[in-house]
């Protein structure tokens, strides 16, 4: 019998367009001799297509596992991991409390400091309180500024003055009340590949070599310019400490099933820094995530294969736990 997938995609996000290009390549990759793929649509607006989940145990038979390849809000924050925790449905990728810590820049850098992980010095503002004097007093230019909840780069901005800062913030606080500015990062940018539950595993990184000054949007899905290198170019104790802090950072914020983690490599020192944790990352033809474990020896089928069979593990473990006395 046929595993029946929902492949959830689409999104009010700004990163619709990124969710409908991955969730192609996702349902490309499902053997239709193995799964049946159920296709749910959400619009930017909101609507749901053709049909919801419904937020009931058993009230969804027709779906074995949920594949969600939403990017972003109200997607990557935990929040449809809600949904999926109370209609009872095994699902791909890290639960409510990983995604909501890895989504929010701000607490995933202060879980991951408080493991001694090296983060970034960053302040976080809100968009009450948008105070660019306090960013530019805290850091030198040049510094970064980000919205607190959303991925792809949306909303980033490298400024190199006041008057950059200033717009900078108000262009952040247009996507997320809360926003992190952190000092700029000279030097190299790597991506690592982390999946599995109890005993993740981390995939070969590769090295990413922006077409322009920092890998924005439009570098990234638009431009077609920016390389990568895969395995990158580092040295192996290099390579061993990239892979274990890559483990340890998912770990810290308590994912399970996968997550990109990414990092950057300070020229002046030769420090690595762990940057952001993605729980749902790209999975399009140019994505590194599927690339980088297709390098490591688990092409994008097995990947898939293996993504789902983590997600119905996970959820037989929880059928353990008792839930009323």
């Amino acid at each position: 019998m046929k595993t029946r997938v929902a492949v959830l995609y689409g999104g009010r996000s700004g990163e619709h367009e990124i969710s409908l290009r991955s969730a192609r390549t996702v349902i490309g990759a499902l053997d239709p001799e193995r799964y049946e793929v159920v296709e749910i649509f959400i619009s930017k607006e909101g609507k749901w297509s053709p049909r919801h989940i419904v937020p009931e145990p058993g009230a969804n038979a027709d779906i074995d596992v949920v594949f969600p390849v939403l990017h972003g809000t109200f997607g990557e924050d935990g929040t449809v991991q809600g949904l999926l925790e109370l209609a009872d449905l095994p699902y791909v990728g890290p639960g409510v409390l990983a995604s909501s810590l890895s989504m929010d820049k701000d607490a995933m850098k202060r879980i991951c400091r408080e493991r001694n992980l090296p983060v970034v010095d960053h302040l976080t503002l809100t968009r009450e309180c948008l105070d660019w004097r306090i960013a530019a007093a805290r850091f030198g230019y040049p510094m970064f500024v980000k919205p607190a909840n959303l991925g792809s780069s949306v909303g980033i901005s490298k400024v190199h003055n006041d008057d950059e800062l200033r717009r900078a913030l108000e262009t952040a606080a247009a996507y997320d009340r809360k926003i992190v500015v952190e000092r700029a990062i000279q030097g190299r940018e790597f991506e690592c590949a982390v999946l599995g539950n109890e005993a993740p595993e981390a995939s070969l990184p590769c090295e990413i070599f922006p077409s322009r000054e920092f890998y924005d949007y439009e570098d990234k899905y638009i431009l077609d310019k920016a390389r990568t290198q895969i395995p990158a170019d580092l040295t192996a104790d290099q390579t061993e400490e990239l892979r274990r802090l890559a483990v340890e950072s998912y770990k810290a914020v308590g994912c399970e099933g996968m997550a990109r983690v990414d990092f950057l490599l300070e020229a002046s020192t030769g420090l690595l820094y762990i940057n952001e944790i993605n729980t749902i990352p790209g999975f399009t033809s140019i994505s590194m995530y599927p690339r980088m474990w297709d390098h490591s020896g688990l092409p994008l089928p097995r990947l898939v294969d293996r993504l789902i069979q983590l997600a119905l593990e996970r959820h037989k473990a929880r059928q353990a736990t008792r839930f009323s006395l």
